[in-house]
């Protein structure tokens, strides 16, 4: 599993114009899903994400987990496993299908609280980067 974890002042996804997740400050979260991750690999990055420490404490260091003031938005993102090193057109030949990612992505939203986008819609997602902080994280599966 792959996730880019960006820290956000808000963020929102909306599906044919209706909001169908937003949020203040928090994390925005592009979950990747490959064939062989499984629920626990989902049950660890869920936690890997709710424990991250990127968040100023009173000292201005980043040494802060998500807490409660702060929500999660998750958007499924195959494009994540996309390969461009031969050509120049992707191969997403390792993004899972989504019998596989759905349930996965729907497992990982519901450990970590988060709103979400709607699994393999044309979504628009915006967002205002707070830092910017930005993170790849991977869970090998």
């Amino acid at each position: 599993m792959r996730a880019l974890v960006q820290r956000v002042s808000r963020a929102r996804v909306t599906v044919e114009g209706a909001v169908t997740g937003a949020i203040g400050p928090g994390l925005l979260v592009l979950l990747g899903v490959t064939h062989t991750d499984t629920e626990a690999d989902c049950d660890k990055l869920a936690a890997k994400v709710l424990a991250l420490r990127i968040f100023e404490d009173a000292d201005g260091k980043m040494n802060e987990a998500l807490g409660a003031e702060r929500e999660i938005l998750c958007v499924s993102q195959f494009t994540l496993y996309g390969d461009a090193r031969k050509g120049n057109r992707p191969a997403f030949v390792a993004a899972a299908r989504p019998e596989l990612a759905e349930p996965l992505y729907e497992r990982f939203c519901e450990r970590t609280g988060a709103q979400r986008g709607v699994f393999g819609a044309h979504m628009d997602v915006e967002l205002v980067n707070d830092g910017p902080v930005t993170l790849m994280l991977e869970i090998p599966g």
